[in-house]
């Protein structure tokens, strides 16, 4: 009698540990996925930011050719 009431409450305690352990599962997951949320709208308002300001930036200026300077020259090292 005794081992069939020592059964018995190990299996009660089991499953109150299994209710536990799930709801702390689904906690975690519920706290990752409104996480994952909050920094994908948070990455979206960001590209939206970006893209609106590439539109507006002014045009990039036109790249010529360097000037050299007076009197500076570049060393060049000469190859044997």
């Amino acid at each position: 009698m005794e081992r069939a009431r020592a059964a018995f409450h190990k299996k009660e305690l089991q499953q109150r540990e299994g209710q536990v352990a799930t709801a702390e599962y689904n906690a975690a997951t519920e706290a990752t996925r409104a996480k994952t949320e909050r920094l994908r709208a948070l990455r979206l308002a960001k590209e939206e930011q970006d893209r609106v300001a590439a539109e507006n930036a002014p045009p990039p200026a036109p790249k010529g050719k360097a000037k050299a300077v007076k009197g500076s020259k570049v060393k060049t090292k000469k190859s044997k």
